[in-house]
């Protein structure tokens, strides 16, 4: 299968090209011109902000097309962008794979994939383009989202931010709340479930890439402290302060508590997560 990659080169995106053609799977990598030799794959560029770049890059070779692209902050350019990856697959049947994220739910405590949207401000418009992504299985599109909880491992993500803080004050950091919990999922699983989603899911499914559900980020903050060699009490970062050092709605999404499910996968998919859990990570593991 030749799969286009849009976002080989970011933390996830290297590690979904990684595991496809570890199994034998033709990565191809769209990237801006001018990155042509960055990416290690076969590359075809085009620029998200030019809708008719990304058309002519879904040529009749490509099998499957995986959107792992950062969303651009505009709504119409980011709608714009995937009917113009997904116009080349109508009435093909072949997959299409969106990410999008948990934060589309808000606060949760138990939610599933059945779960309404209730987006915070940093993904405010993301539920419109899944519901646009989900709507391509009427037009004969195996179109799917994923939805990954806090990502770790590999030394990067969200947690890579925890190790940071806890260094810079010299213990373990949480943002406004001791009692929030996260969602999280390690990086080399999740990039397992973009496999099986490209292979398997039938169109128009959402999929939550969860492996744990309800993650402590007190444990998680006391584990990037262990990683940055400090210790300390727990500082309880006041969320007014992590708005003016990270912007407000970033420090807001940090300070959600989730609790969300992803048994669906296991259950339809076949997905079979084996990464450490995210505190191990932390402690002893990718971020030491």
């Amino acid at each position: 299968m030749r799969v286009l990659i849009i976002g080989a080169g970011g933390y996830l995106g290297s590690a979904v090209a990684e595991r496809f053609t570890g199994l034998g799977h033709e990565v191809v990598a769209l990237v801006r011109p001018g990155k042509e030799g960055e990416s290690g794959f076969e590359t075809r560029t085009g620029d998200l902000a030019d809708p008719a770049s990304l058309t002519a890059a879904v040529t009749p070779d490509i099998d499957a097309v995986v959107n792992l692209a950062t969303p651009s902050g505009d709504a119409d350019v980011d709608a714009a962008a995937i009917a113009a990856l997904t116009d080349p697959l109508r009435g093909t049947g072949k997959p299409f794979v969106y990410t999008s994220g948990v934060w589309v739910l808000g606060a949760t405590d138990g939610a599933d994939e059945s779960a309404p949207t209730n987006p915070i401000p940093i993904v405010g418009y993301r539920p419109v383009i899944e519901r646009q992504v989900l709507a391509l299985a009427d037009a004969g599109v195996r179109a799917a989202v994923i939805r990954p909880g806090i990502v770790h491992g590999r030394n990067g993500g969200i947690p890579a931010l925890l190790v940071d803080l806890a260094r810079k004050h010299n213990a373990p950091v949480v943002v406004a709340d001791s009692t929030v919990v996260w969602p999280t999922v390690h990086v080399d699983d999740l990039a397992d479930l973009f496999v099986k989603v490209v292979e398997a899911a039938p169109a128009g499914t959402i999929w939550h890439a969860i492996t744990e559900p309800a993650v402590s980020v007190l444990d998680l903050a006391t584990a990037a402290a262990q990683a940055a060699g400090v210790s300390g009490d727990p500082v309880i970062w006041p969320l007014a302060e992590a708005e003016a050092a990270l912007g407000a709605p970033f420090a807001e999404a940090l300070a959600l508590s989730q609790s969300i499910t992803g048994k669906g996968a296991r259950a339809d998919l076949g997905w079979n997560p084996q990464g450490p859990s995210a505190t191990a990570d932390l402690s002893a593991g990718s971020y030491r």
